[in-house]
Order: C-alpha cells, then structure tokens, then sequence
C-alpha cells in the first residue's frame, strides 16, 4: 500500500516559502491539506482531461501554499512505482490483482485502509472521475465527517461509470452513496442537468467548470499581412473528435486554395485514414499533420482560429486553451463548448457532424478582416479568464473544501 508523506520534504522547503509569499496576508487563512483520489493513472504529462485537471489544480494548490497528495490505482499501462513524487506531489498507487472480483474486492479494502488511516489528516477530499473509488470516499467521508467532492466530467460516467442506466444491485449502491457525497462538481450546465435526471438533488450540484492556466499563454499576435490562414486542431484523432467531417467541410470552402493551412496537432489511430481522406478530397497539401507536441502554446500562438468539432465532451480543455490564447474557435455545439462558444461573440457555435455548417463557419473565419479576429479572440480570452481561470475555479474549490455548500457558491457566481 502507497506511503503518503504526513510532512513536506527538506528539497520541497523553498518551494512552498516561495508559494507562501506569493498569497496576498489579507486573505491568509490556515494551509488545507487535500487528498485528490483519480480513478485513472497518473503521470508527469499526457494523459486524458481527468489527469491534466488533478496536475493542474493540484500545483496551483501547492503554490498557494496548500498541501496536496495525489491517490491512483496502479495500472498496467501508467508508472510502476506504488510511490513517487511529481511535480513536489506525493502520489500514491494502489496495488491490487487484475483478477475480476476479487482484485476489485482487495482494491476496496485498500482503499478503505488508507482513507480510515492517512486520509483522516486531510481536510477534504476531491474524487476525479464519478466511479467505485468516488462511492467508497462518499459513504467513508460520511462517516468520519469528511467533505467529499466528486467530480463528473463526461459521458463516460453515464453510459459505463456510476451513472449507467443498468439496475444491478452494485450500480444501486453506487448511485446511493454518491449521494452521500457532500458536493457533486458538474463541468458543465448539459452534464449538471443530466445528474439532476439521474435522481441527485440540486442543492448539491455545482457547475464549476475545468481551470485553465490563463498564465501559460499569451494573447496570439494578429496575423501578418499575405500569410496564409491557419487554423488549428489539437487532439487526439480518434472517433469521437469527428475529424471526418472536417475534413469534409475544409474541402468543401477552400479545395484548390493556396492561401489557407490545417494544422493537426496530435495523434491516434486514425491518422493513416485521414490522411488518406485528405488525399482523396484533394486537400492534403493544406494540411499538416503535426503529432504529439510539447510546445501547444506556440503552435496556437501561430494560428488564426481553433477548431474543435467533437461529436461529444466534457468540457474540452484544448477548447478553454484555445480561449486563452485569444483564438476566436469554431466548435461543436455539445457539453461544455455551449457553455463557452457564443457565434458572434468569441467564434462559432455549429451543429455535431453539419459539414455545410462547419463550411460555413470556416469560410466565414476566413474573410474576417485581422483586426476583427482579434477582437473575436480577446473577447474569448475575457471570457475563459472570468470564468474559469485558475484562481477563480480554485477559490472555488477552496470554499468547498472549507465546508461551504454549494447552492451558496452557485449564488455568489
């Protein structure tokens, strides 16, 4: 069983005097200490939206000053250690057999251990991803009056996690001691509504959207006068994202054109079909199929606008980038992207798999004049720094873990 260090370590000393200086004195409160418990692996970088929220808020919390250990199953495809340090983070591992049943069994009592025992010296606990874990720390955290946040992000919460529509007595208990959870996050408005379907009570419901690090990018400049127009994907190219349809739309508003640029920051296993499909729509010497890349923010500070038309989401954090880097974005209308994309206002909103739409929309990007795409894009960055900014989605959570009720913070919002 993982070993969550009870103290900071001499080498992470300077670390946190450097975060202590940094908090404003008026609004000094005693440090929490928080245990972020993740169904799902956790490394230094990559991963899904689940991990790169926990890195995120949890070293925003550590440069605050906060304490925060990090709780993962150890899985076969993420890091062997059942202990390491990332980032000054202590993350522990738990160990279990890939048995059905019993390996699930020995994970639950694990689990239970370490929450009755360490998680005790933790003020509060945040649980990534609605599933077994979340459950268990809902009905654990009830018993040792414990504030238990639980976050739902997606649809895979509700179509395979806790929330699936099946009956088994397991998906019962769940769903009754997720209930027990002292406040449900909700990433988005679609995604909150869904819960409150799904029998959880309003009152403890808060749409608190996924941070984004407004400080890692910089406004994008306007584009220089004859360069081409670029737009930007980034992602994974999978089946979800529905990069056939744009492919599609791109061929359909700039086939032929020399002035005009796809870049496709990422990488999946439909790669080789699409760029088969864009040799086949003629379009594949507009394209670029960039890979994997650890420099997002100068890629989108080259680009004109982002593209975003997934067939569904939590809340895209490449989308809440994008808004950050001041890239007006054509997105599709599903959870999360309705909440932010307003057409007109910070890009365009179109329907899930409408290629005349997103045609449409592409064209219309494309015959802005520089100054209004600026526009377009510094509206998107006031409106990703309003609302969901680290320092605002923190603060939040902060009160949270403060015992503050959520129908309270959803008020003052």
């Amino acid at each position: 069983m993982p070993v969550l260090e009870a103290t900071t370590p001499a080498n992470d000393i300077a670390d946190v005097k450097a975060a202590d200086a940094r908090v404003p004195a008026a609004a000094a409160l005693p440090p929490l200490r928080v245990l972020m418990l993740l169904e799902s692996s956790f490394t230094m970088k990559g991963g899904g939206g689940a991990e790169s929220q926990v890195r995120t808020i949890s070293r925003h919390l550590r440069r605050l000053g906060h304490r925060v250990a990090i709780v993962t199953p150890l899985l076969p495809w993420g890091p062997p250690q059942t202990a390491q340090r990332c980032f000054g983070l202590p993350i522990g591992r738990i160990s279990y057999p890939r048995v059905p049943v019993v390996g699930g069994v020995i994970m639950g009592a694990r689990l239970t251990a370490l929450l009755l025992g360490r998680g005790r010296s933790y003020d509060a606990w945040h649980v990534h991803i609605g599933h077994h874990m979340a459950a268990l720390a809902c009905v654990l955290g009830r018993a040792l009056d414990k504030p238990v946040v639980v976050k739902f992000s997606g649809s895979w919460e509700f179509e395979s996690g806790a929330l699936r529509p099946t009956r088994s007595p397991i998906d019962w208990f769940r769903r009754l001691a997720l209930k027990q959870a002292t406040c449900i996050q909700a990433i988005s408005t679609r995604i909150a509504g869904e819960i409150e379907r799904r029998g959880f009570s309003r009152d403890r419901i808060l749409v608190l959207p996924n941070a984004v690090d407004t400080s890692r990018f910089k406004l994008r400049p306007p584009r220089k006068p004859g360069g081409p127009f670029t737009v930007v994907f980034v992602g994974r190219l999978v089946q979800e994202k529905d990069l056939p349809t744009l492919m599609d739309a791109w061929a359909e508003a700039f086939k032929g054109r020399t002035d005009v640029h796809l870049r496709l920051v990422g990488g999946g296993p439909l790669e080789e079909t699409l760029k088969a499909q864009a040799e086949r729509l003629g379009i594949m010497g507009q394209l670029e199929f960039i890979g994997h890349s650890d420099k997002v923010e100068e890629l989108l500070a080259d680009a004109d606008i982002g593209v975003l038309p997934s067939r569904f989401e939590g809340l895209s954090n490449t989308m809440l980038e994008f808004m950050a880097c001041g890239l007006p974005t054509i997105a599709s209308r599903v959870s999360g992207s309705e909440d932010f994309i307003e057409t007109g206002r910070n890009g365009w909103l179109v329907p899930v798999s409408d290629v005349g739409a997103l045609r449409d929309a592409l064209r219309e990007a494309s015959t802005l004049p520089a100054d209004r795409l600026v526009a377009l894009g510094r509206q998107a960055r006031a409106d990703v720094e309003s609302r969901a900014s680290l320092d605002r989605v923190v603060g939040q959570l902060m009160e949270l873990y403060r015992r503050a009720r959520p129908g309270d913070l959803a008020k003052a919002g």
